[in-house]
């Protein structure tokens, strides 16, 4: 059974990287980014399965796609917390040069990265290619993906996800990070969407709810479940319900810190109510 202290202390360890590598360059999107990293921390430690070195072709092993790339703190702290690069790289975090860019990119090669993303709407596309090759390949491991609930407002998105049910890409589990909140406001004020769960089953695809997605045991309850409806015709999705800068109390509740980095005091904050736990860098 999967430690979840264990989880629950590297989640907070990654909540403290969000923060000081934002604040470090007065840049950056908090809010989304401390939201997930309870998933992606549960994903990459305890879901997917992983090969002990990275290369691109990503043959025999599970691979995941992110699309809002936005939220690339929480991606580059799991990543390195996850061995794919020195946890000190974290200190280049959007500076000059570095492989750790505001939105994430390959040109740099950095280990973990597969896509360029954060130009919105783009992502399931990738990940509905990846999942095709897997099958065209033999390989029977699964394409995993993450989005943002905003994020579904571009018109791609239902392109693809019509295309994924009509080929049967049942390889693929896509999460919705289903916060209600983007860059100008909530969804539902900016572009109500109306129930996304119905949309999806709508198009075809199978949809699991997790209720309590900064919970670590209902991810990974809600994930195995989500893997077991994979193979029989169906795309998966998983609406993840998270809370926007989950774990610091002034960030939550607001879509204020979507893309607003803590000043000194306000990041001293954020760091007394997350204590670390492995080590900064």
């Amino acid at each position: 059974m999967p430690n979840t202290q264990e989880l629950q202390d590297l989640t907070t360890q990654v909540r403290r990287d969000i923060l000081r590598m934002v604040h470090k360059v007065n840049s950056g999107h908090p809010g989304g980014s401390l939201g997930c990293a309870e998933f992606l921390v549960t994903l990459y430690q305890e879901i997917m399965d992983r090969k002990d070195h990275f290369d691109m072709d990503g043959i025999g092993e599970d691979l995941f796609f992110l699309s809002n790339g936005h939220i690339s703190p929480v991606y580059y702290s799991v990543l390195a917390r996850s061995g794919y690069f020195s946890v000190d790289e974290l200190n280049t975090f959007r500076l000059i040069n570095s492989r750790l860019q505001g939105h994430p990119t390959t040109h740099e090669g950095l280990p973990g990265v597969r896509i360029a993303s954060g130009s919105l709407g783009q992502g399931m596309s990738v990940a509905i290619g990846a999942a095709q090759a897997k099958k065209l390949n033999g390989d029977s491991h699964l394409i995993y993906s993450l989005h943002g609930d905003g994020e579904l407002q571009e018109g791609q998105n239902w392109e693809a996800i019509m295309y994924a049910s009509a080929k049967k890409v049942d390889n693929l589990i896509s999460t919705i990070d289903l916060n209600g909140k983007q860059i100008d406001g909530a969804t539902d004020d900016v572009l109500p969407m109306g129930s996304i769960k119905q949309k999806f089953e709508a198009f075809g695809w199978i949809a699991i709810e997790i209720e309590k997605g900064n919970d670590i045991k209902a991810i990974l309850e809600g994930m195995a479940e989500a893997k077991s409806k994979t193979g029989n015709g169906k795309p998966v999705c998983v609406l993840l319900k998270t809370e926007m800068g989950n774990g610091v109390d002034f960030m939550m509740h607001t879509h204020a810190w979507h893309g607003k980095a803590p000043n000194d005091e306000q990041l001293e904050i954020a760091l007394s109510q997350n204590p670390e736990t492995l080590g900064d860098y």
